[in-house]
Formats: C-alpha cells, structure tokens, sequence
C-alpha cells in the first residue's frame, strides 16, 4: 500500500499490485519531485507515461492539476489506476490508454503541462522523454525517474535539463520544454 502524501486527497491509500512487476514511486520520491516542482498547481493537465498505479498522476491531482492521461501497457494493472482513481473520486479527470507508450504518445494531441516519464529502470527514461517532449506545452516540465547510476542525457529533442537529484538507488532529472 502506498498513500497520496499531499493536497486533497491526502493521506489516502492506492492499491499496488502484488509482486514486482510495477514498481510504484516510493511516497518520499514522490514528495520530494513535488517540492521540486512546486508543492502545488493551478489547473494544467499532466501526462503519466508507464503509469502504473498512477501514483504520481494522481498525486499531481491532488495537489491542482485538472486532469490526467495515464498510458498503461497492462490490462489488469491500468483497472488497478481506474480504481485508484476511482476511489480518490478523480475518475472524471483521468483518462487511462491501454496500450504500448509510443503506439498511445504518437495519438495523444499536444498541450500537457507535466509529464512524468517512469518506465523500468532496464530501460532507461530517453523514449519515454523523446516521446513526452512534443506533448508539453513551452514552459511544460517533465519527471524522470531513474536507476541513480545511469542519469540521462541534458538534452532530449524540446527538453532541457533543469534539475537532477539522487534518493538512494533512484534518480530524477527534470527537463523544461523549450
């Protein structure tokens, strides 16, 4: 179990999936890519690649973003983000697409004012970057996540790299859409 750390749906659970198939973004990451950011937002809708749980989109959410889109490859893990979102009453800003990242990225329109970008670490967050670069509006930021080891690159296609911290074994770089 894992809970929502800030804003109105504060302190609420998320189910997780069982094994370690998704890796949820721990609640101390989670706030501390937040006071990153800025603790809150005014409206703005936010992309969730990889999404998971849809932790960091809901927790995005929670703080005043207006609405979500979370790409999901898993069937039974993106149900999982429908309830979750479900249960913190959000399920009227989320949207979730099933499908593979670059299949679901290539069909969304552009005007995102968040990304975050968290696929499994084997696999690195450039992609999933390349990909979300396009979506944000100028100004827009995006989140990766990643093994603290193998930072990304400064620059991605629009994004620039804006900040970089380590959290043990986990790393997040923060780009800012040219």
């Amino acid at each position: 179990m894992t809970r929502i750390v800030a804003g109105s749906a504060k302190g609420r659970r998320l189910e997780v999936p069982p094994g370690q198939g998704t890796r949820p973004t721990s609640e101390k990451v989670r706030a501390a890519v937040f006071n990153m950011l800025g603790q809150f937002f005014d409206g703005g809708a936010v992309l969730d690649l990889y999404a998971g749980t849809g932790a960091l989109a809901l927790e995005a959410l929670s703080r005043g973003c207006a609405r979500a889109v979370c790409v999901e490859t898993d069937r039974q893990v993106a149900e999982l983000l429908r309830r979750n979102a479900e249960g913190l009453g959000f399920s009227a800003r989320v949207e979730v697409r099933l499908g593979r990242v670059g299949d679901v990225a290539a069909r969304l329109p552009a005007g995102f004012a968040l990304a975050f970008v968290d696929p499994p670490y084997r696999d690195g967050p450039e992609a999933g970057l390349a990909l979300a670069g396009p979506l944000l509006l100028p100004g827009g930021r995006a989140v990766a996540e990643h093994d603290s080891k193998r930072p990304p690159p400064e620059r991605i296609g629009p994004l620039s790299l804006a900040d970089s911290r380590k959290y043990g074994g986990t790393g997040i770089s923060i780009y800012v859409r040219e």
